[in-house]
């Protein structure tokens, strides 16, 4: 890994200084019970606390046979221990019969232990497993100790105690854990109303016919999927020209109504060009300033009075994708009350080398080589490099390598920051 001899502080903003702006204005969504059938990709509001104990009660994790571990203590091959079956216990069954010496219930997987027994002889430690437990029962191999098979109550949660923290996403093994812990309704934050605007006199939608200049527009369906999988829900999917009106339009649209958007992502129309519509409308409502990442250096933000958050991101589609993975997933989450609002970051070696923008932090789009579960390895996911432009490109990214500024080149087998986002 090369470093630049004359690396010097960046005049352009840096990436966690425009992500702490947009943080001081981030509102915390309200917060609601639900069903837990209704939870599942939802921001866990409140802490989870067990309304019963987990277990629920002492029961047998095998089918076997409930004893008093005195009696099966000298049980072994040459000297098996011959028991009475006095009662018969499935999973739900509600009796606690009384044991004495001598005798066993036969029990199966989840069902109550009685009162007396203290251990469980799985069926296989039996002469005849489960066809030899009407009458009696012959045990050949002691179980281990007391204890053994059995699950105490409350082992793993007592009544009262906290399953789970607020600020996580639900999951599927977290719906389960609430729902073992007894409850029914947690409560969520509901999820952020984001509308999407991409601009440019250029586009047309995608599969329409295409004359000199004009392009398939992508980056809504961009936009709009990564929201979704950050949590959102789209109530506008726009697209507009360059030349204003259709903007304010939209903008008016979505931030009235019974449901106005939270967050308005706009793409295009933040840069120097002479028809940033984006800029040309909204200075004075968002700031536009320039970043230092590579791509994504031109961004605009600002927040609507009592209204929503206002991303302006490159229209580039590469550089809408990193913005947005940046600066607005991370708002959406926070909105949310998530206690994570970034993505984890690996350490790669690089199987191939190359250059960086100077005094920029790059996002490079890459794909992670997983054929050794023990070394994997990333590599660009385009040989053009880290352009913009590379749409197409994109759609074979799962991850961003991130290059730090002061690093001139990368070179094979140096060890790279990545991001995973697929």
């Amino acid at each position: 890994m090369a470093v630049r001899d004359d690396a010097r502080v960046s005049a352009l903003q840096s990436v966690e200084a425009h992500l702490a702006g947009i943080f001081t204005v981030t509102p915390l969504l309200d917060g609601a019970p639900v069903a837990l059938a209704q939870a599942a990709g939802r921001t866990l509001r409140e802490p989870v606390h067990a309304a019963v104990d987990i277990p629920a009660f002492d029961n047998s994790a095998m089918d076997g046979f409930a004893v008093r571990f005195a009696d099966v203590a000298a049980a072994a091959d040459g000297t098996p221990v011959t028991l009475r079956i006095i009662a018969d216990l499935p999973a739900g069954a509600p009796d606690d019969p009384p044991m004495a010496r001598g005798e066993a219930a036969r029990i199966m997987t989840g069902a109550p232990v009685p009162t007396d027994a203290d251990a469980i002889v799985p069926f296989e430690d039996t002469v005849g497993g489960l066809g030899d437990s009407v009458g009696t029962v012959v045990v050949r191999r002691a179980p281990r100790a007391p204890g053994a098979h059995v699950r105490r109550v409350g082992e793993d949660a007592r009544r009262g105690d906290e399953v789970l923290p607020a600020g996580i996403l639900l999951g599927p093994l977290q719906l389960a854990a609430i729902a073992a812990a007894g409850l029914a309704r947690p409560v969520v934050t509901r999820p952020p109303r984001v509308a999407v605007v991409s601009t440019g006199s250029e586009l047309l939608p995608p599969g329409a016919p295409l004359r000199r200049g004009q392009i398939p527009e992508s980056n809504s369906t961009l936009l709009a999927a990564l929201a979704v999988e950050a949590g959102a829900r789209i109530v506008a999917r726009e697209s507009v020209d360059d030349e204003g009106a259709a903007l304010r339009l939209v903008l008016d649209r979505v931030t009235r109504g019974p449901e106005p958007a939270d967050v308005v992502v706009f793409s295009g129309g933040v840069s120097a060009g002479a028809y940033e519509v984006v800029k040309n409308e909204l200075v004075g409502v968002m700031a536009f300033t320039r970043v230092a990442m590579q791509p994504g250096k031109p961004q605009g933000f600002g927040r609507m009075p009592d209204g929503p958050l206002l991303f302006g991101l490159p229209g580039n589609p590469v550089s809408s994708a990193v913005s947005f993975e940046m600066f607005v997933r991370p708002a959406l989450l926070a909105l949310q009350g998530r206690t994570v609002l970034h993505r984890p970051l690996l350490r790669l070696p690089a199987t191939v080398g190359w250059r960086t923008p100077p005094g920029r932090r790059q996002y490079l789009p890459a794909v992670v080589d997983r054929t050794d579960p023990a070394r994997w390895s990333v590599r660009p996911a385009t040989a053009g490099g880290s352009g913009s432009h590379l749409a197409g490109a994109l759609g074979r990214a799962e991850a961003y390598a991130v290059v730090p500024a002061e690093v001139d080149a990368i070179a094979v087998g140096d060890l790279v920051d990545v991001m995973l986002v697929s």
